[in-house]
Formats: structure tokens, C-alpha cells, sequence
């Protein structure tokens, strides 16, 4: 593994989830190593450790949280969230936790992959990533939001950041509002099965 990239770890007990973001995110040209279980991941976790890895929440024996437990205790890993269930007490347990994101399946890897780029920026691996200039410290949701600014409008992390910013002033509320409510929104689309 040549380390041009930031490497990536997927776990999924969902083969078949789990290839379809290991596909996307190396079409990306992402560099990705894959579990389909958190013991594994632990093992590849201390073998390659990855930049990022992205965990599902739910899995026969060791679940995604026990994994990011590990992970938060003993690496430098950070480590976002995928999940079936959008239930806010979930994802306000997962932030908690330090999770740099919460994806609702069922996924779009065009969606997951500006997402994943805002989660590697916030725990570090890009050098200087902007603040948008607010003053205010993004939240974890702000990233999101601006993950998801820079999938629908093709937009780079700088100008996602700087337009949720400017959008939160237009309406009046705060960045940690605005990011919160459009998260929401995406995941209440995500949910809807097509």
C-alpha cells in the first residue's frame, strides 16, 4: 500500500454493502482495506492503521461502537458511523463517541464519498482545511453538510464550507443549526426506500 492516499477501513457484515463502498470509495481513488467483522477490524486496524475507518453500528459479535471504542482508546483512527436506523438518540450517542459522521443506508456512494473526503479533513490527514471563517468551530455536522453540499453542488470543501456559512447567516440561525437540520433532511431521504 503505497501511502499516496489517506487509507480508508470499511466494516460491514453486509458483503454486499460492504463491496459496493469499498468499489465506490477505491473509484474515488480512496485506498481501502475492508473487515466484514470488528474483530478484524481491530486487527487491521492495529496491522495498517487507517486514517479513517468507517464502521457499521450493528454486526454479529463485535458492533461498530465496540470497534470505535477500541479505536478512540488505542489509535489515532478516526471513525464515522453507517447505519439501517436514522434514530436521533443513535446518532447523538455516535457523536458523543467522536464520530466524524453518521450515514443512513440505504447509501449512495456519490453521496458517501464527499462525506468520507470532510471526515478525513476533520480528523486531520488533509493539510489546512479552512473553517469557513465563522469563528464558531464546526461541529461534526457542519462537516456533513458539507460533505453533502459538495456531492449536489460540485463543490470543494472551501466553498461547501464558506456556502453553509453564508446560507446560515441568510436565514438568520446559527452554522451548528442549519448543518443539524440539513443531516436530518438527507437522512430522512436516505431512508426512503426506492
Amino acid at each position: 500500500m503505497g501511502n499516496e492516499q489517506p487509507l480508508v477501513m470499511v466494516v460491514d457484515d453486509d458483503r454486499l454493502v460492504l463491496a459496493t463502498l469499498v468499489a465506490g470509495l477505491k473509484q474515488a481513488g480512496l485506498e481501502v482495506i475492508e473487515a466484514d467483522n470488528g474483530d478484524d477490524a481491530i486487527l487491521l486496524a492495529r496491522k495498517y492503521k487507517p486514517r479513517l475507518a468507517i464502521l457499521d453500528m450493528r454486526m454479529q459479535g463485535k458492533s461498530g461502537m465496540d470497534v470505535a471504542r477500541y479505536l478512540a482508546a488505542n489509535t489515532d483512527t478516526g471513525f464515522m458511523f453507517l447505519s439501517a436506523f436514522g434514530d436521533q438518540d443513535i446518532v447523538d450517542e455516535a457523536m458523543k463517541m467522536g464520530a466524524l459522521g453518521y450515514l443512513v443506508k440505504p447509501l449512495d456512494v456519490r453521496q458517501i464519498v464527499p462525506a468520507v473526503r470532510a471526515a478525513m479533513a476533520r480528523s486531520g490527514e488533509e493539510k489546512a482545511v479552512p473553517t469557513a471563517q465563522s469563528g464558531s468551530g464546526e461541529t461534526r455536522h457542519d462537516l456533513v453538510a458539507a460533505g453533502i453540499l459538495m456531492e449536489r453542488l460540485r463543490l470543494d470543501l472551501t466553498r461547501a464550507l464558506e456556502a453553509l456559512n453564508t446560507q446560515a447567516k441568510t436565514e438568520g440561525r446559527s452554522v451548528a443549526e442549519l448543518a443539524s437540520s440539513m443531516v436530518d433532511a438527507a437522512n430522512r431521504l436516505n431512508s426512503i426506500r426506492r
